[in-house]
């Protein structure tokens, strides 16, 4: 019996993808020798069925992932759950955000809508990868305000450990409490003015699903444009709401967490 040969070719894209984890148009036409204009046919087909997602930061393609097969950490996940909102946060805002992930005293940029941001052509994001720090970047801080007591406490004695620029402030009990009071009354963290790497400013609000804080979404912007009161004024709103929608996806997309002990896995 003859074989498909397109189909062949679809899945010959997926199992690479699969193997690679994350691989770019030029990378996959090198592997697989599928020329470029079939592969993006194949890709695009692929994305319609929920097969491949198009990772925001860098262009790259992915196999999607069975979020019910997935663990709560797993960064490609949230990842892939979160990319339309990431897109469409952009649309509205015009200013890049950034999704990051919470590691063990620091947060882990895991993609950007940077390179879909009108604003973005001065002063670039910070790439995939990039280590933030917990207690003066946003996307730190609202995790810290956020995430449960026990996480919390477990953070900051991590950072008690290490003598690194920042992490005094865990011996501080009085600043971390006026740090949370704040952050949690706004509803949003800020940026701390110190924390200057890049010239920009931040606003970062948590993605919590089941009591849990699984990461966190910002917008960032030159710091000499706006003040974090205007631009919270002007897109909090869009910010909380995409990170509600995240939060939507993953509650759907894990009825149950794969710890239960009643967890189908």
């Amino acid at each position: 019996m003859k074989t498909i040969s397109s189909l062949e070719r679809g899945l010959h894209v997926l199992r690479t993808l699969q193997e690679m984890r994350a691989a770019s148009l030029h990378d996959l036409y090198q592997v697989t020798g599928i020329p470029k204009a079939t592969l993006l046919r194949i890709l695009h087909t692929c994305n319609q069925q929920g097969l491949v997602w198009q990772r925001l930061a860098d262009g790259a393609f992915l196999a999607s992932l069975r979020p019910q097969r997935v663990p709560y950490d797993d960064t490609e996940w949230l990842g892939q759950l979160a990319t339309q909102v990431l897109e469409e946060l952009c649309e509205r805002v015009m200013w890049p955000s950034v999704l990051t992930v919470p590691r063990l005293d620091y947060m882990e940029t895991i993609d950007t809508n940077s390179p879909r941001a009108y604003f973005d052509e001065v002063v670039p994001v910070a790439p995939i990868g990039f280590r933030s720090h917990m207690l003066l970047g946003a996307s730190g801080r609202a995790y810290i305000a956020f995430c449960p007591e026990r996480e919390r406490e477990a953070v900051l004695r991590r950072l008690r450990e290490h003598d690194a620029p920042g992490n005094a402030y865990a011996h501080d009990s009085k600043w971390l409490n006026r740090l949370l009071a704040t952050t949690r009354s706004r509803g949003y963290s800020v940026r701390a003015p110190e924390y200057d790497f890049d010239g920009r400013n931040s606003i970062a609000v948590p993605i919590r699903v089941h009591g849990e804080v699984l990461g966190c979404v910002n917008v960032t912007w030159r710091r000499t444009v706006m003040s974090a009161q205007e631009v919270a004024r002007r897109h909090l709103d869009d910010l909380k709401s995409a990170a509600h929608r995240i939060e939507e996806q993953v509650a759907a997309a894990t009825p149950q967490r794969l710890d239960d002990p009643g967890a189908d896995v």
